[in-house]
């Protein structure tokens, strides 16, 4: 056989090539897995927020008190008695008992003896408390494709496209559904929705077909509003503009320069939508937590008041694909979330929501509720004259505040000293609170 030499060059070359095309790659591929991979690790600690922590106080009395008007709405006598809301302290997350709690607001709630038996207390609601729930419902009325859509991209952001029922009832208050919205709103959108029987039962809330109209979050549509029209719109649009959150960072983080430069590493890596399919990320990646912060950042834009319990979060982790421990989320990010220890439950907030101690762009029906607390801070405050201290004037919308309640002046002069630095490592107390979950 006789030996070509140009036949051995060509192939040499090829080979070459080959090799060279497959380093080029294999870097390529580990400089983009180091680039989700370097980025600086800071322990942070907590900062607490006076404004912050004063309107989850505020808030959590005025939810108790609604719960307790959907209650009495839904009895068939129209009233409740002592003894049927003498277990429920926990389930309002009061830290009273509920008794006590009902006679603060004579406002809203008319105490009466039962007819039979004379020493167990009744309440009713008093006129205030009705017109209140007939404003309340119709701004659900105006809101109803709202619902809709609010529901549906909770739905979109699962991994199967549905969440058990009894995992979203707790949301109701926090995405502003009516109390009964599987049969005024879930019934009446079957090409929307559909309930199902889960493996376990229970009924399942499931998404009939894929919005592609909703499937855009918040920070998108910001960042469309931001960016002007022309090259880096385009940019924006092919994805080939990384999406920057809103940060505000407390006292003395701005400064140092760990803490900046984490953040703008964090910034460069690629927007993930909470609306994309996950799967193909890698679990332990910076590109995936970005992909985690992008979620709970639109889920807790979608809320009412910007702000949800952890707890409400935990019940829908699976379906969200979130890590076991994903707490360490909004501590390893203060500058965007904001988790709260009061009222003995862990809430956590979406920072750019608020507003030296005012809540953004309000929707209506937080119109409705501060026109609520108002009405309950009066009764509270004026006990002895009743509900004959208030005129009819206050029931109206008109006379609302700017959606962060009567108090909202109070936050702002406490903004000058909402931050202090707790000596406390946030990791380590959040830590042992994840443990206690868990358990």
């Amino acid at each position: 056989m006789l030996f070509n030499p140009q036949t051995l060059i060509s192939l040499l070359k090829s080979h070459c090539i080959s090799l060279s095309t497959t380093i080029s790659s294999a870097s390529s591929t580990f400089l983009n897995h180091q680039q989700w991979r370097n980025i600086t690790k800071v322990r942070l600690k907590w900062v607490k927020n006076k404004t912050i922590d004063h309107i989850i106080d505020r808030e959590t009395d005025l939810k108790a008190a609604m719960l307790l008007k959907d209650a009495i709405k839904r009895s068939p006598t129209s009233f409740i008695t002592a003894r049927t809301v003498a277990d429920w302290q926990k389930l309002l997350g009061l830290t009273v008992p509920v008794l006590r709690f009902l006679r603060r607001y004579p406002t809203l709630f008319h105490e009466f003896p039962h007819s039979r038996y004379p020493n167990l207390p009744c309440f009713k609601l008093t006129d205030f408390a009705v017109t209140f729930d007939q404003q309340e419902h119709l701004v659900y009325e105006n809101d109803e494709l709202g619902i809709v859509e609010r529901l549906c991209k909770l739905l979109m952001m699962t991994k199967s496209k549905g969440a058990p029922l009894q995992s979203i009832y707790p949301l109701k208050w926090d995405l502003g559904l009516p109390d009964n919205f599987e049969k005024l709103i879930v019934s009446k959108y079957p090409n929307h929705f559909r309930v199902l029987k889960g493996n376990n039962g229970l009924p399942y809330l499931s998404l009939v077909e894929w919005r592609e109209e909703f499937a855009v979050s918040a920070l998108e549509k910001s960042g469309e509003k931001r960016i002007e029209l022309g090259n880096d719109y385009r940019e924006f649009k092919k994805g080939q503009t990384a999406l920057a959150f809103a940060m505000s960072f407390p006292k003395g983080y701005g400064y140092q320069k760990k803490v900046k430069a984490w953040m703008e590493e964090f910034q460069k890596l690629p927007y993930v939508s909470p609306y994309e399919d996950s799967t193909r990320l890698d679990p332990t990646s910076e590109l995936m937590e970005k992909r985690i912060v992008g979620l709970l950042h639109e889920f807790l834009s979608m809320t009412i008041h910007k702000k949800t319990k952890r707890n409400y979060l935990r019940s829908l982790r699976e379906e969200l694909n979130l890590p076991h421990r994903f707490t360490r989320i909004f501590t390893r990010y203060p500058g965007i979330f904001y988790l709260s220890l009061k009222c003995k439950t862990t809430t956590v907030t979406l920072k750019e929501g608020y507003r030296k101690g005012r809540l953004l762009s309000p929707h209506p029906l937080v119109r409705i509720r501060d026109k609520f607390y108002h009405v309950m801070r009066t009764g509270l405050l004026h006990r002895g004259k009743g509900v004959n201290f208030l005129s009819p004037q206050d029931c109206l919308l008109d006379n609302a505040g700017d959606g962060n309640g009567e108090e909202s002046e109070d936050c702002e002069n406490m903004e000058g000293e909402e931050h202090e630095m707790e000596e406390e490592c946030w990791d380590e107390e959040t830590s042992s609170l994840e443990e206690e979950s868990d358990e």
